[in-house]
């Protein structure tokens, strides 16, 4: 049977101080749509998990789709999302990093269904249009039911030289699938490398967007092959899932599994070895990684002066590409003579930052943290 699972883990200290312990980018309720746009007097909007779960309607029904998340959301994501059931959230007693989110997704999926194939989705991606996006995944399931022994991932055609993203270099056509062999899985690039990468075009080097399809028992067998210490903990974890020790041993083994992504883990190791087949589905479709307040800021439409602007009211004189996100309905944010920032206002923070500095939130958080403890975090 096909099954969704959507990983919704992850701190987004990047998108701090929206971004807090209590409430994690994934579900910030601040993206709007392009028709109506936000309204200054209500902060409301949905969030990108509640996007992540939309977009998988048609695709498979909702007693199939699965998230994977830490354990101290799991009580506001079952009440932010009706639809999800106790059973079908996968919570983590702590981050671990991918492999380890994903392994655990897939390891309580196969427990319950050996034969289980799994499309593994983010909950920071934005993608349109969703009615082809459900094709293209369609058409993973298929290519990924096909091999015993098959990795599918979707590729991205490069918009710029990014050493953020992993790089799929393209073999041979997989015949019927309108997929590739990938010869080479190259995660995060040195950026001359990847310029050159860029440079060869989207028939040679695809972005990888992070989401898979495979076999449950495919990507189990290659976390024991490349991660067997990881595979040995996972084992133990879902031997014991559904039973009465599936709490204790998932919060005592867990822990101590090492911190790794899923695509330095398996999918470049995979893709250089026999046993395995990693196959990529390009997809060419509009795809946004929400990990960032600029990236965010592309979601919104830009006034003539390159405003953007998301919840509360701003005026902005003399002043250009100002990106202003705003929780505190009827707040006025300013500026005179600004270029180029980022202004996001909450109850209790407030953040002023040039918007070529954004890559650095990420560290003013932890000095956030040093110098305040946890009441801002």
């Amino acid at each position: 049977m096909r099954y969704a699972l959507i990983i919704a883990g992850g701190s987004g200290t990047r998108l701090w101080p929206m971004s807090v312990k209590g409430l994690p980018k994934q579900l910030i309720p601040f993206l709007h749509t392009q028709d109506t746009g936000p309204d200054p007097d209500h902060a409301g909007g949905h969030s990108l998990l509640q996007e992540a779960v939309q977009r998988l309607d048609g695709l498979l029904p909702s007693e199939q789709v699965y998230v994977c998340a830490g354990a101290a959301t799991r009580d506001v994501m079952l009440e932010k999302l009706p639809g999800l059931t106790p059973d079908r959230f996968i919570a983590e007693p702590t981050g671990r990093d991918t492999l380890n989110a994903v392994g655990l997704g897939c390891a309580a999926i196969h427990a319950a269904d050996p034969n289980a194939v799994v499309a593994v989705f983010t909950a920071d991606h934005l993608i349109q249009p969703q009615d082809e996006l459900r094709r293209i995944v369609d058409r993973g399931f298929a290519l990924a039911e096909a091999g015993d022994r098959t990795l599918v991932t979707f590729g991205i055609a490069p918009t710029h030289p990014a050493t953020g993203y992993g790089y799929l270099q393209l073999g041979q056509a997989v015949a019927d699938h309108d997929a590739f062999v990938v010869d080479r899985f190259k995660e995060k690039p040195a950026a001359d490398v990847a310029q050159a990468y860029h440079a060869a075009g989207a028939d040679k080097y695809l972005w990888n967007s992070g989401m898979f399809v495979w076999r449950a028992a495919a990507v189990m067998d290659a976390i024991a092959r490349f991660a067997p210490d990881n595979h040995a903990g996972l084992s133990e974890i879902a031997a014991a899932w559904g039973g009465p020790q599936q709490d204790a041993t998932l919060n005592r083994v867990f822990p101590t599994l090492k911190k790794i992504s899923v695509d330095f883990a398996i999918m470049e190791p995979a893709s250089a070895d026999a046993e395995f087949t990693v196959a990529a589905v390009p997809m060419p479709l509009d795809w946004l990684d929400v990990g960032s307040w600029p990236s965010f800021g592309e979601t919104l439409l830009p006034d003539t002066d390159g405003h953007r602007s998301s919840g509360g009211r701003a005026i902005h004189l003399n002043s250009k590409n100002i990106l202003t996100v705003n929780d505190q309905p009827g707040h006025l944010i300013t500026t005179i003579g600004c270029e180029d920032l980022i202004v996001i206002h909450t109850r209790n923070a407030t953040l002023v930052c040039r918007a070529d500095q954004a890559e650095a939130i990420k560290k003013l958080h932890g000095l956030v943290g040093e110098e305040t403890g946890a009441d801002y975090l």
